[in-house]
């Protein structure tokens, strides 16, 4: 047989087979459609509402002025600045030159501060300009820094196991936190308001009685709440995100944090609004493990060193645009 032929009788099978298989679908879809008009069930599936994680803040955590610190805010006075690349032998600085980078814990979920940019996938934020400029005064270089994301109730565990050299993630300094770590100056004060629901009808803290306040365990969020005379239910979350997902999703009725924090929430949610009157105030400052005086003073210099050269503003320019006018750097008090 020719090779020709069998190549025709094979296209002909293979025609048969596909004519075939046409009829037969067709077949099926005829006597589907004539058999019943009845629509298939849908196969059902649960909705999906996952819950953030909240637990209840129960009792007022211990006073944030407790101690026998004085004034919290007090730091050491800085000395000279040793330039970038030649830190004294035998010093903190030091140390971390020899690491190669400075480790420090910021945050990745707070808007404005510290967050992750989902275009460049990079940390930004007030914090993280900050930090870079304490590695830029360690390494004339800001970009040799190691950014490790902490909750806030993880800030304080991660000095004290050296997990971290420094901690700059809207730390707040008070005299409780004192007794397990040091701090700088302050670098940003803050005050504390209500976030809600535009139609919520929470205008002000007395409407909050009853009501369920998110805030993030490890902050000094709860106690004002605690101080109100008609006392809600405070519900205490990982990290400012879930807060917001827990007020979307209906679990908690607002939201107490210090007023740069709200307007980064305000910006993902324009639903939302900031009201009501300042019942708590904030002061950031950089948390250093005990014991690292020459570290404390170092810090120091360079928050001095901003704040008189422009950077402090510049860097607010571009971080807290959103806030307003700049109220300029803090003043840095010291205690010797």
């Amino acid at each position: 047989m020719s090779r020709r032929v069998l190549l025709q009788r094979k296209g002909f099978a293979w025609a048969r087979v596909i004519v075939a298989a046409t009829l037969v679908g067709t077949s099926a879809l005829v006597s589907a459609c004539g058999s019943s008009t009845r629509v298939p069930e849908s196969t059902k599936v649960a909705a999906v509402d996952p819950q953030p994680d909240l637990t209840e803040i129960a009792t007022p955590p211990q006073s944030e002025t407790s101690g026998n610190c004085g004034d919290p805010e007090l730091t050491l006075r800085p000395g000279p600045l040793p330039s970038p690349g030649a830190m004294p032998p035998g010093s903190p600085m030091a140390a971390i030159a020899a690491n190669g980078k400075l480790r420090v814990g910021v945050d990745q979920n707070t808007y404005l501060f510290g967050f992750r940019n989902p275009t460049t996938g990079q940390l930004e934020g007030f914090d993280i300009d900050i930090a870079r400029e304490i590695a830029k005064a360690l390494f004339g270089d800001p970009d040799k820094i190691e950014l490790r994301s902490v909750t806030a109730a993880e800030r304080i565990p991660a000095l004290q196991n050296k997990q971290v050299d420094l901690i700059v993630r809207t730390f707040s300094a008070t005299c409780e936190r004192r007794r397990d770590v040091d701090f700088s100056g302050v670098y940003y004060r803050a005050t504390q308001r209500i976030l809600a629901s535009r139609n919520s009808g929470i205008r002000s803290g007395a409407d909050l009685g009853g009501k369920r306040v998110c805030v993030t365990r490890g902050t000094t969020s709860p106690g004002p709440l605690f101080s109100l005379p008609k006392r809600p239910t405070v519900l205490g979350a990982s990290n400012w995100t879930d807060c917001l997902a827990a007020l979307q999703q209906g679990h908690v009725d607002a939201i107490s944090a210090d007023d740069p924090i709200l307007v980064g929430l305000v910006a993902q949610d324009r639903n939302l609004e900031i009201v009501g009157e300042v019942i708590g105030t904030g002061a950031y400052a950089v948390g250093i493990a005990q014991g690292n005086p020459g570290l404390v003073r170092f810090v120091n210099g360079v928050l001095e060193r901003i704040r008189a050269d422009g950077t402090w503003q510049q860097i607010y320019n571009a971080r807290l645009g959103a806030l307003g006018p700049s109220p300029g750097p803090p003043d840095l008090r010291y205690k010797e």
